[in-house]
């Protein structure tokens, strides 16, 4: 016979009680884990980048349904960071204030149960980091829209801090207000980013409610909460964060914006077999001079993932180019290649072999 409502309750109340004895005994190996590494190296990581993506594409591929594979990653996301904060506090310094972008790409990679860092400024993350702040740091890199952060690429110059792991973040725009009504909105005001991701859709819309730039998304959002004329376009966390109503969701122009995120830390990442590894190079000043100098990924195999060049700032027409390939520096082939580019270059710098998103 089928069973009825109050049986099936009782099941997952049974199921829910073993989950949560699973999860206290997954815990306790976590931990001796953590004992197993301190022992080995005051100073390691807790967090493994690979173990990550190891654990999480092992059980995506056991999932058979009707749980979503997507749902798995999200709760063995918040399952690994409350593990990490039974091994030791873990601190992520990251550019603020909180419920930007870059905080939510923060909380994609380390879940809830992480000490996160707001500081103003992208060199202040690096600094938190070689400091020994922060265990890690999060900055933000490039975006479909708006290209390549070229701060970001500069401080690198100088840094010896590794790139430990890249977050692929989607950006959506809402436009939110206290009241959530259209027709209460007298100005608008956000990150002058935001506005230009969605003048389409404000000049159709809104096209006479003036536009008022402010240092990021969060602050536009909450300098909303004590002015009923005002509309922030800013994320769903920032909404619920400052008790905002949405008026509109997904108002950006493009609807494949994503801004891609570094994760920084003084330590390298392990290799996990689908791995990229970024340098920074400055090249010879003569003709054909770059053409020569990537010509062994191509005699290797190796795919170049990303090129961008930045003013050396030492010389008047030196540059230094920032270069992604597929690969970590480990494997034999991208060692080999990347030793032929170091012999014809001024200088080079290995940035970090990382996982790669997927």
């Amino acid at each position: 016979m089928p069973k009825d409502m109050p049986e099936y309750r009782k099941e997952i109340d049974r199921i829910d009680d073993e989950i949560i004895r699973l999860l206290n005994e997954r815990s306790k190996s976590v931990i001796e884990i953590g004992r197993l590494k301190k022992e080995k190296d005051a100073d390691a990581n807790l967090h493994t980048a690979g173990r990550e993506a190891e654990i999480i594409q092992r059980l995506t591929r056991l999932n058979t349904g009707p749980f979503p594979s997507e749902a798995i990653r999200s709760v063995y996301r918040e399952i690994m960071s409350a593990s990490l904060s039974l091994e030791a506090p873990q601190k992520v310094a990251y550019l603020g204030p909180r419920a930007t972008f870059t905080h939510m790409a923060c909380m994609q990679k380390f879940g809830s149960s992480v000490q996160y860092v707001p500081v103003q400024s992208i060199k202040e993350v690096f600094s938190e980091v070689e400091r020994g702040r922060a265990n890690f740091g999060v900055v933000p890199i490039e975006n479909t829209t708006e290209g390549v952060v070229n701060h970001t690429l500069d401080m690198f110059i100088d840094s010896n801090l590794r790139i430990y792991g890249e977050i692929l973040q989607e950006v959506s725009h809402h436009l939110l207000s206290k009241s959530g009504l259209m027709e209460d909105v007298k100005k608008i005001q956000s990150h002058p980013h935001a506005l230009a991701q969605c003048r389409n859709w404000l000049e159709t819309n809104l096209p006479h409610v003036p536009t008022v730039e402010v240092a990021s998304t969060a602050r536009a959002a909450e300098m909303c909460v004590d002015d009923q004329a005002s509309a922030a376009i800013a994320s769903e966390l920032a909404g619920q964060l400052y008790g905002l109503k949405v008026i509109k969701a997904r108002i950006e122009d493009n609807l494949n914006n994503f801004t891609r995120f570094l994760v920084l830390s003084q330590k390298p990442s392990e290799q996990t077999g689908k791995d990229k590894t970024s340098l920074m190079l400055s090249v010879k000043d003569k003709v054909g001079a770059l053409y020569d100098l990537l010509r062994p990924f191509a005699s290797y195999g190796i795919s170049m993932t990303k090129i961008e060049s930045r003013p050396s700032q030492r010389k008047a027409w030196e540059y230094i180019f920032f270069v992604d390939v597929e690969g970590h520096i480990n494997d034999d082939r991208v060692n080999k290649a990347v030793e032929e580019v170091k012999a014809r270059c001024l200088f080079m710098k290995i940035l970090g072999s990382y996982p790669a998103h997927n």
